[in-house]
């Protein structure tokens, strides 16, 4: 089945870079952002021609990202002798991003995940809870109690 040509991976690459970036820095910090991007993209090149027309290009390389980030994150696990929890962060950011990412780090897994897909990535809920391993009601309240924790965190000033 053939449709109609694809556009070329290198303006996906351009259009969808950023936000992968920034996922994979969310995922995984930003000393292993860069591994995870070009993980993703180098997954998602062989897998282009494949992708049926009309599909989510933001969804689904948000998706590679997110089981590139798995991946990273069970590998350094396995390195460290580590529980597989994501890891602290230990390089320097700006000093604004600082509080934001330790309040980030502090949410649990799935609140962490849902608030990264939904409000970082623009995800719909049905895509959140797909990649989290629910449903869209559970992404939509793990979201909502994550941006409140946020917000309290925050707000507090403790990280």
């Amino acid at each position: 089945m053939t449709g109609p040509p694809q556009r070329p991976f290198e303006e996906i690459v351009a259009e969808h870079g950023a936000l992968v970036l920034r996922v994979c820095r969310a995922l995984v910090g930003p000393t292993d952002a860069a591994d995870a991007w070009s993980e993703t993209f180098l997954s998602a090149l062989q897998a282009y021609r494949r992708l049926p027309a009309g599909s989510n290009i933001r969804g689904w390389l948000v998706t590679i990202a997110h089981r590139k980030a798995i991946d990273q994150l069970r590998s350094a696990a396995r390195r460290d002798g580590g529980t597989g929890e994501l890891p602290e962060v230990a390089a320097p950011e700006p000093e604004h991003d600082e509080a934001l990412r330790a309040a980030l780090d502090s949410l649990p897994p799935k609140q962490r995940g849902a608030v990264i897909y939904r409000h970082l990535a623009g995800l719909s809920y049905g895509e959140v809870g797909k990649l989290l391993g629910s449903n869209a009601t559970a992404a939509r309240r793990s979201a909502a109690d994550g941006i409140a924790n946020l917000r309290k965190r925050l707000s507090k000033g403790t990280q």
